[in-house]
């Protein structure tokens, strides 16, 4: 049962009708004493809150009722709505603990989103861990790992793949974080639609509108063509916000107005696009720092962790290294067509004593560059040591002295080995290489590597 709290009855109407129609059970109330009975005798699962009652525009009204709704039903969530909205009072009830907070007039669509997202999380079952388990439920191919504490973390997040709640993923450069944004979109209802990531750190702040919401042509110097931005790309699918920690405060306004009403101008025409996409954030960064120092805007952080994970680094889960490691080594065995590649195991426990500040990209470059030197096929200690200290071995003079190739070089050179391997197979390179398909296509672009 939903109870709607709003003092106008055309609001109560309008509300109880759309949602009625999508199959859910409504009661009204028009103030504090009415509600306070309802929520008495009535067991709810979601309470829209108008903050404003009478002619009052300061919504102290609401947020007072709501406090008192947080006191006597505290697992019930509230939805927050009125059409005074102001970014202090978005903030002050979130704070409070509301899960979403909608301007009136809103779309149809935005509210229903917004409706079953939040009973969708409500009614998640218990935690019962274990990996067996979430393999067989869930599309893990490329997520490794056995660590109690991370397999807790990977099942929480496939709890809420299924529902459209906004994720911000947190955590060190190298931790993972774009292959768990694609497990959370492979796992939902939205998979067969589009999965677009945008490295929000790599836009320049003049390109960043063209980007997300393209343009028009003509609509700046060189707009010899229209073209569709990211969101558009995205629509019905997810769009994933990479590195949004690095964004201006100028165009953390302008990606504001987008996650809040869904709606966007490309750029060059005053026409006003709707999108539906889910949302999936990451950052590298200490956003709740970035808000107390007023470079990051506190209303987008609200708007972006309605759920917020915190990966942990490799040095916390040691024991899952010597897994990568052999996931690693099974993929290049392959590629390079070295059946008997193997770390032995003193190799595998002195890696799990390595600090490796870069996390599991330092790790997977570490075991790369020692497979692509090292002489031999079962590797030892003193291979990786002589990786990870930048000494000049050569294997066997075919390749490339330590330091005469980068890693992104390196990189370039292996998915070429492994297309004329598999004969050009996008989806039998990524799998020997360790990526998901999506992943594979954004390198083959970036490196413009041919694929048919």
């Amino acid at each position: 049962m939903i109870l709607i709290i709003d003092d106008d009855i055309a609001v109560q109407t309008s509300l109880a009708l759309l949602l009625s129609q999508h199959g859910f059970q409504c009661l009204s109330a028009n103030g504090r004493a009415e509600a306070l009975q309802v929520i008495d005798q009535q067991e709810l699962e979601l309470i829209i809150l108008d903050l404003n009652f009478s002619i009052s525009t300061t919504g102290e009204e609401g947020m007072s009722l709501l406090k008192e709704i947080r006191k006597i039903i505290p697992q019930v969530p509230v939805i927050l709505i009125t059409g005074w909205a102001t970014i202090d009072l978005a903030i002050e009830g979130m704070k409070a603990g509301a899960k979403d907070f909608i301007s009136k007039p809103w779309e149809n669509a935005h509210i229903l989103q917004s409706v079953r997202t939040i009973l969708d999380l409500k009614s998640l079952p218990e935690n019962s861990i274990n990996r067996r388990k979430l393999d067989e439920e869930y599309e893990l191919d490329y997520i490794i790992g056995e660590d109690p504490a991370f397999l807790s973390i990977l099942e929480n997040l496939m709890r809420i793949a299924p529902t459209d709640a906004s994720v911000l993923i947190l955590g060190e450069s190298g931790t993972g974080k774009e292959l768990i944004a694609e497990a959370i979109h492979q796992n939902s209802k939205r998979k067969k639609q589009a999965f677009i990531k945008v490295n929000l750190g790599g836009i320049p702040a003049n390109l960043f509108e063209s980007e997300l919401f393209g343009h028009k042509r003509g609509a700046f110097t060189d707009a010899r063509f229209d073209r569709k931005g990211r969101f558009e790309l995205a629509d019905k699918g997810s769009i994933f916000l990479d590195e949004i920690g690095d964004i201006d405060k100028a165009n953390q306004v302008k990606l504001l107005r987008v996650l809040q009403d869904r709606t966007f101008e490309v750029l060059g025409s005053s026409y006003t696009k709707t999108v539906d996409v889910r949302i999936i954030s990451a950052t590298n960064r200490d956003l709740t720092e970035m808000v107390q120092k007023g470079t990051f805007r506190e209303d987008l952080f609200y708007r972006i962790n309605l759920i917020t994970i915190k990966l942990p680094p490799l040095r916390e889960r040691p024991s899952d290294i010597p897994l990568l490691v052999q996931f690693f080594i099974n993929n290049l065995r392959k590629l390079y067509h070295r059946p008997d590649l193997k770390a032995t195991r003193a190799a595998m426990n002195w890696l799990k004593q390595l600090h490796l500040p870069g996390n599991i990209r330092q790790l997977k470059n570490l075991v790369e560059r020692t497979v692509l030197v090292s002489p031999h096929d079962e590797l030892d200690i003193e291979d990786f040591q002589d990786q990870l200290t930048s000494t000049s071995k050569t294997s066997s003079g075919h390749l490339p002295e330590v330091g005469s190739m980068t890693l992104e070089e390196m990189e370039i050179e292996m998915i070429k080995k492994a297309m004329i391997f598999h004969k050009g197979k996008v989806t039998a390179v990524a799998r020997t290489l360790g990526l998901t398909r999506s992943a594979m296509y954004r390198r083959l672009e970036k490196y413009n590597i041919p694929y048919s």
